[in-house]
């Protein structure tokens, strides 16, 4: 390709609003285009690269037997009010309605609709396992897009969908599918992590996330540094606490005036206590009403492990003017000690004695708390963040490393929570009825590029991993009017696309300076700088982009060592 005949309208700076590298990169090098927030408009060379992604993805699917297919983007509400998520989704299921009123959403994700197919045209044992992927576009009406195509509302997704006679068979896709997936992230060059992780919206028995580790992600992995084990921190745990070795003299309950103190901070210093001493409480909406947490005033709940332990569909933080409208109690002063709201309990809360809390009256604390005497919850279990030091919950001699990284995968064992509620069975050998066991894979497609620019760049540009550049290769004339030099690069140019080498030529009329700056932003692994000077010594220049380094080159002769060149850098 000659780049006059491409659109590629690069940047010298990046746009204001551009958060990460590969934002920034992305929209300077002329990949991607903002149209409205979070829905970006992909150009030629933005293009090409999801291309390259795709066929490794389509390579690795096809390898482990999936099959493709293409479904409907807008997907009939019937589906969604069927499996029970219409009314639980959210507000990230963007929901429309057609002339006639009817309801439906654009789908964010296909469970539905492939489980309505499934369920219409496999009857017998006879026809599972069956694996089912597609590439398609996605919508989810994120609160906050950002960081460009790796948090937008519209995005290119792999899914796949797989369905089984029993959990057995499940487990063996689901372990082949872990298998391709590290291909996949492997051929597409990059340092990745597969963790432990919460199955969310999607729902199901278990599921596990591929982390590309980046200081931009906005993903936090907890890693031993003993055993093997990692896990998003949603989903981490922790050891549970051991009992103090001797048992404390419990006081008695006491009120002590707190006047304006309602921080943890403030509280403690206010009464000279370590902030382990104080029980924290916090508030939570879900849809089975406001409920309450308690954890030790250190540490953090984890809302996904407050969401598991409750049991509800969804559950945030509730507002302070929610709290104050349902309980009457004032936020900043709140404990558990005859509170109304159902409480759940961290582990370590059992555990502490003489505690402090707020005494659900304005300026005023209780000290000498004990859970089971003071007040009672109605489940205790692990509430806390994971954080860096905090404990193996799988070996005894490890502790956490925390890490931030982007997720580029996930695959989840669903059970039969799609196909019971729909109605998706098959008869076995004896001709009964069971319903399907299902699992559900997916890959971001634009996710997974933008990874690969957080992990490969630098000051100047983006550093392409060999198999997702979107040329391998760029051909550079210092004056392609030179009848010389422009001879030289069209035969240049034809060697390589005669090699499979997927060549850029660059037959602008700018000075070579602007055209070093633009291939450095572009990220194509091998330069080839063609000059009357070398020319005339029967050589060309040569230089890697991701090392700096450069050589002469026999011309054109030694253009035939460019693929072994390219495949060991």
């Amino acid at each position: 390709m000659y780049y006059t005949k491409m659109l590629i309208p690069t940047l010298k700076e990046s746009p204001a609003d551009a958060e990460v590298v590969s934002h920034k990169l992305m929209i300077r090098a002329g990949m991607i285009r903002q149209l409205a927030a979070g829905i970006y408009s992909t150009l030629p060379m933005g293009l090409r690269v999801l291309r390259k992604v795709e066929e490794i993805i389509r390579e690795e699917m096809d390898r482990i037997g999936g099959q493709e297919v293409f479904l409907p983007s807008i997907q009939p509400a019937e589906l969604w009010i069927e499996s029970g998520r219409w009314k639980f989704y959210g507000k990230e299921l963007l929901r429309i309605k057609d002339r006639h009123e009817r309801d439906f959403c654009y789908g964010p994700t296909h469970e539905e609709v492939i489980t309505d197919i499934v369920r219409r045209d496999v009857r017998s044992y006879r026809q599972l396992p069956l694996l089912l992927y597609q590439i398609q576009t996605k919508f989810r009406d994120e609160v906050r897009p950002r960081f460009g195509i790796m948090r937008g509302r519209e995005f290119i997704m792999k899914d796949a969908y797989s369905f089984h006679v029993n959990e057995e068979s499940t487990q063996e896709t689901y372990s082949k599918m872990a298998e391709a997936y590290s291909r996949v992230f492997e051929r597409c060059g990059l340092d990745f992590k597969m963790v432990e992780a919460d199955s969310g919206t999607i729902g199901g028995s278990s599921s596990h996330e591929f982390v590309v580790l980046a200081d931009s992600g906005e993903d936090r992995v907890g890693f031993c540094d003993s055993c093997d084990y990692a896990s998003n921190l949603e989903k981490a745990e922790i050891r549970p606490p051991v009992p103090a070795s001797e048992t404390p003299v419990k006081e008695n309950l006491k009120e002590v005036s707190t006047p304006g103190k309602k921080t943890v901070e403030d509280v403690t210093a206010f009464l000279k206590i370590a902030p382990e001493r104080l029980i924290k409480t916090i508030v939570f909406e879900s849809d089975r009403g406001l409920v309450v947490g308690l954890v030790r005033g250190d540490r953090d709940i984890n809302p996904i492990k407050m969401k598991n332990l409750v049991g509800c569909e969804w559950l945030h933080p509730a507002a302070e003017d929610l709290i104050a409208k349902e309980t009457k109690l004032p936020c900043g002063y709140l404990g558990p000690v005859g509170m109304k709201l159902k409480i759940y309990a961290d582990a370590e809360v059992p555990l502490m004695s003489n505690s402090v809390t707020g005494a659900n009256k304005p300026d005023t604390h209780l000290i000498g708390v004990q859970m089971d005497r003071d007040f009672s919850v109605e489940k205790v279990g692990d509430l806390r963040e994971v954080r860096e030091g905090d404990p193996c919950a799988k070996c005894d001699a490890g502790t956490y490393r925390v890490k931030r990284g982007i997720e580029v995968g996930h695959i989840f064992i669903l059970g039969n929570k799609y196909s019971s509620a729909m109605k998706a069975t098959y008869l076995d050998g004896q001709g009964k009825e069971n319903p399907m066991v299902m699992g559900c894979y997916g890959i971001g497609v634009g996710r997974t590029a933008a990874a690969a620019i957080e992990q490969n760049h630098d000051e100047k540009g983006i550093i392409w991993p060999l198999p997702l550049a979107p040329f391998k290769v760029i051909i550079l004339p210092v004056n392609f009017a030179n009848e010389e030099v422009r001879n030289a690069s069209e035969t240049a140019y034809q060697t390589l696309v005669e090699l499979g080498m997927d060549p850029l030529l660059d037959d602008r009329s700018d000075r070579l300076g602007v055209k070093f700056k633009d291939a450095e932003l572009l990220g194509i692994p091998l330069q080839i700088i063609i000059g009357p000077k070398n020319l005339t010594a029967g050589k060309v220049e040569i230089k890697m982009r991701k090392t700096g380094e450069s050589q002469l080159l026999a011309f054109p002769d030694g253009l035939a060592d460019i693929p072994e060149m390219l495949s060991c850098s």
